[in-house]
């Protein structure tokens, strides 16, 4: 049967957050009560999946057990929990691989649960959202938030609940202690350099950030919590990191030689192999943006992760509004997308029992259906291609990188040949689907080709396995010889998707 939509959240019910991080993998579970998120459990493994990352897109077979196994113990916390109910992001480490996929799979099999990557500027908005549910803003007050993670950093500014900047930088304490202390040395010399190059990255918007400005900074990661630690145990600060106690803990760190012989109050045995890149990561970013004091937050991405989903549970979902942008931005003639989407909607609801579709491919066509002409903004020929160049490359605020992936596969393949290769990004559990969705985009496009304003007549779609039947009436398609056309064309393509299109009249 196929999966139902998922009934509003009510009080008892669970969500789950998982976060693939560079450096560790968190769970969080909640439990929902009058309109709240209480949260019932955390799990925090150190896995280093960074660490396996060879430079060309590999990673170390090595990693995969650690990964694998803490991912089974995640899944048996969550095993009871809906689909819908759970949601796991991989970030840097999974979005530097050339194969993503030979990791997501077993990934995906060891927690019961698919995965999504997400891309950097979307990390950065949802740990801009953890943060501030957890440390609710004060009206009218700009906030910095900075995560420095194991693999990328991200910084942020906002105000309320809103990311109002986000970047993300290939720069975390893993990566970064690999890449100038990889031999396991340390000293002045290189620390100056290497917080030279680091800051020129910064650069990039340090000056935007500045003039935007900001009434208080929180660092939301590990590493920064870290660094917080050894402040207060070196009586530098009490809750915070200033620019004076991140320069004293430097100096101190400096009187070493080796990564191996740091001993720091505070810092953890764990923690100290990958110390000094995250705190060169945090001396160069207060340097570059003028950062006097950072405060810490104990919550951050997976936090995040849970309030997204329960904004999508209240109809708050972020990826509505990044659709009306996109419409916005690329002048799209919305009176024609939603003829597009209804037609496609309505072709959706005959074909969802059969071939078993669910309330997220029903999303995702109608998000499709809303954007399919964005690519005219470039040029008439091939605009399903630009349009989906433009949806997998642009920063859409609330969806995932495998989301945006899939919408653009859907934008593809709105109209001429069928393009298979735009679905080898779609994770193999999806492809089938997504595929079907796609054919009844094409014959929604097709049927509003025209442009037309007035009304379709009764379109009658039967589907059983790789059949398509499709029932118009004979004197509405005697009198829309291009629509005809059309459909006999379509008949051609369709053996191309391995389906085949029947027409009939009626």
């Amino acid at each position: 049967m196929p999966t139902e939509a998922t009934p509003p959240l009510k009080d008892g019910d669970m969500l789950a957050a998982v976060d693939l991080g560079s450096n560790s993998f968190h769970m969080v579970v909640a439990r929902y009560l009058l309109g709240q998120l209480r949260i019932v459990d955390r799990i925090k493994e150190t896995v280093r999946l960074a660490e396996g990352l060879d430079g060309h897109g590999g990673l170390d077979p090595s990693v995969m057990p650690r990964a694998l196994d803490c991912l089974a113990r995640f899944g048996q916390r969550i095993r009871t929990l809906p689909a819908p109910r759970v949601r796991a992001i991989a970030t840097n480490t999974v979005r530097q691989l050339a194969n993503p996929q030979a990791f997501l799979m077993p990934a995906e099999t060891a927690l019961g649960h698919g995965i999504e990557v997400v891309a950097g500027r979307e990390e950065a908005r949802l740990i801009y959202l953890g943060v501030a549910h957890g440390n609710p803003p004060e009206p009218g007050r700009s906030r910095l938030v900075m995560d420095i993670g194991g693999g990328s950093t991200e910084v942020i500014i906002g105000e309320g609940f809103e990311a109002l900047e986000r970047e993300s930088l290939q720069m975390g304490c893993i990566a970064t202690t690999r890449r100038f202390f990889g031999d396991g040395r340390i000293n002045r010399k290189r620390w100056k350099e290497a917080r030279t190059e680091l800051a020129a990255e910064f650069q990039q918007f340090a000056e935007a950030y500045r003039r935007r400005g900001w009434h208080e900074a929180m660092g939301s990661s590990g590493t920064i919590k870290a660094i917080c630690d050894v402040s207060v145990k070196m009586k530098l600060t009490k809750v915070s990191v200033t620019s004076d106690s991140l320069a004293a803990i430097r100096d101190k760190l400096l009187d070493y030689d080796t990564i191996d012989s740091i001993k720091l109050p505070g810092l953890s045995s764990e923690r100290r192999p990958i110390f000094a890149g995250g705190l060169l990561v945090l001396d160069a970013a207060f340097g570059a943006l003028g950062i006097e004091r950072m405060y810490v937050s104990d919550h951050a991405m997976r936090e995040g992760v849970l309030y997204d989903l329960l904004g999508r549970d209240r109809q708050q979902d972020p990826r509505d509004e990044s659709i009306r942008a996109l419409q916005s931005r690329y002048v799209v003639d919305t009176e024609q997308a939603a003829r597009v989407e209804a037609t496609a909607m309505s072709l959706f609801d005959q074909a969802e029992l059969p071939w078993r579709l669910d309330a997220d491919n029903r999303r995702l066509l109608a998000w499709a259906a809303r954007i399919h002409e964005i690519g005219l903004v470039i040029a008439h020929s091939q605009y399903h291609q630009h349009g989906a160049y433009l949806v997998e490359n642009s920063d859409i605020a609330g969806f995932s990188r495998t989301e945006q992936q899939t919408l653009a596969a859907l934008v593809r393949n709105q109209r001429r040949n069928p393009n298979p290769a735009s679905f080898d990004k779609v994770p193999d559990r999806l492809v089938a689907n997504v595929q079907r969705c796609a054919l009844l985009l094409r014959l929604a496009v097709l049927m509003h080709r025209s442009h037309d304003r007035d009304p379709l007549p009764v379109v009658e779609l039967d589907v059983d396995g790789n059949d398509l039947l499709l029932r118009l009436p004979k004197r509405w398609l005697e009198g829309h010889p291009l629509t005809r056309l059309d459909l006999e064309t379509e008949r051609d393509l369709l053996p191309g998707y391995g389906h085949r299109l029947l027409l009939r009249t009626t």
